[in-house]
């Protein structure tokens, strides 16, 4: 639209609000586990400010952010990650949603199975061939049909439909990768993946954008018809610095790929990893003419 006004994003910014926002969380719990700039786990069975609920800790947490940063947030609270994850998401923005352990039972199934973490679009479809649409539908299966096409993520996919998440909230886990990856709907040539490729690479560097780290290796995945796994890598002197830049090396790594041209792929993927500090990590110097 001509009438169209873009700001450009602040990250630093956007970094120091973080870093503000997850002092109020430390001063609830020590159990902090950031996913992004915006988003954590906290684990406050045991909270410092002795609230006698998770629902309290919550109100109390999202009162001190809009009081003392003037920003809203969004909460969830549950028994488990992953349904507090759902239930962030259920009253945004700047909505605070309950899920109570008996009301599990009463509030998966009627979910499509695409709200749980991992059923992306392919899985999703996949799912969809055997019936499933819903998580209620998913629970009637037995482990041994979900384990026999999906393998290790069938028992991931039994567990969820019935509420079941045991992993623990991981204080300050740091980013180990970012990444994007895509599978075409009919096998392709090498030649082929480049438009793909420039887009994972945009989606990956927005996700990094995220991080309070700098990425400073590049990674390019390929799958082929066959089912197997190639991966290209590099570490250029100085971490990348823009989206062009980073969709230029992945584009660079294809050149590296040295099987048969007539080879033929299913799946591509773009990924940046090796996260620094800031303060660890050499910036590409500033060239004036």
């Amino acid at each position: 639209m001509p009438e169209a006004v873009f700001v450009p994003p602040d990250f630093p910014r956007y970094r120091a609000v973080s870093l503000l926002v997850r002092e109020i969380f430390k001063r609830h719990t020590d159990l902090v586990e950031p996913l992004s700039l915006d988003e954590a786990y906290l684990d406050v069975t045991e909270n410092k400010t002795g609230l006698p609920t998770a629902t309290r800790v919550a109100s109390t947490i999202r009162e001190q952010i809009r009081e003392e940063l003037n920003l809203t947030a969004s909460a969830g609270v549950a028994p488990n990650k992953f349904l507090a994850k759902i239930a962030s998401d259920w009253r945004k923005p700047g909505g605070l949603f309950v899920i109570q352990p008996d009301e599990v039972d009463t509030f998966l199934p009627p979910l499509p199975v695409g709200r749980l973490p991992g059923v992306g679009k392919v899985t999703e479809a996949r799912l969809e061939k055997l019936g499933i649409r819903t998580v209620g539908d998913l629970r009637r299966l037995e482990l041994p049909t979900l384990e026999g096409p999906f393998g290790r993520h069938g028992v991931r996919l039994y567990e969820l439909a019935r509420g079941i998440d045991n992993s623990p909230v991981l204080p300050d886990r740091p980013t180990q990768s970012v990444s994007a990856e895509d599978t075409f709907q009919h096998d392709v040539p090498l030649s082929e993946t480049v438009p793909l490729i420039r887009r994972l690479a945009e989606k990956t560097w927005a996700a990094s954008r995220k991080e309070t780290r700098i990425a400073r290796t590049v990674v390019l995945k390929l799958r082929t018809s066959e089912f197997k796994i190639l991966t290209r890598s590099h570490t250029p002197s100085s971490p990348p610095s823009s989206c062009e830049e980073l969709t230029c090396i992945a584009l660079s790594l294809r050149e590296r790929v040295d099987l048969d041209p007539h080879q033929r792929y299913r799946l591509v993927g773009v990924g940046l990893c090796n996260f620094r500090d800031a303060e660890q990590t050499s910036t590409q110097p500033v060239l004036f003419e």
